[in-house]
């Protein structure tokens, strides 16, 4: 498959530095001594998720939906992203999209589904992103830790 165009991987540069802010804002929350609102860093890891996803999807030229179903976007990846099967559990987060958002009678998001939440979204960034460098996208380095 050809590499996109510049514009295209511009912006899908762009989807992927905003799906990180998102990760890196995650993982800032659970640093917090007290009132850690799990709910919000499960919100920000369902969207680093949701952003990986369109970024991939916006590569391919797939037009995709301004949704926050996290199964129905893995249903839009091309088949050579046969790793999407991979990433099933990452359904789960799809509710923290909406529901995490706005005061509802669901349960409050406990630590242990908010850990599980961010674990999610660091896998499914790393297998995007490998996914993406192996079909022609350069991406910047990362910084060391």
């Amino acid at each position: 498959m050809p590499v996109p165009e510049a514009a295209i991987l511009q912006k899908v540069l762009r989807w992927l530095v905003y799906a990180d802010e998102d990760l890196r804002l995650a993982h800032h929350g659970l640093t917090l001594a007290t009132g850690c609102p799990y709910r919000l860093i499960a919100y920000h890891a369902q969207q680093c998720v949701e952003k990986h996803l369109k970024a991939y999807l916006l590569f391919h030229q797939v037009d995709f939906p301004y949704t926050h179903n996290i199964a129905r976007l893995l249903e839009l990846c091309p088949p050579q992203g046969a790793w999407a099967e991979t990433l099933r559990d990452a359904e789960e987060l799809t509710p923290f999209g909406i529901t995490a958002r706005y005061p509802a009678e669901e349960e409050d998001v406990t630590e242990a589904e908010t850990r599980r939440a961010m674990d999610i979204a660091t896998h499914v960034r790393q297998v995007v992103r490998v996914a993406l460098a192996q079909e022609g996208l350069e991406l910047p380095v990362e910084p060391s830790a």
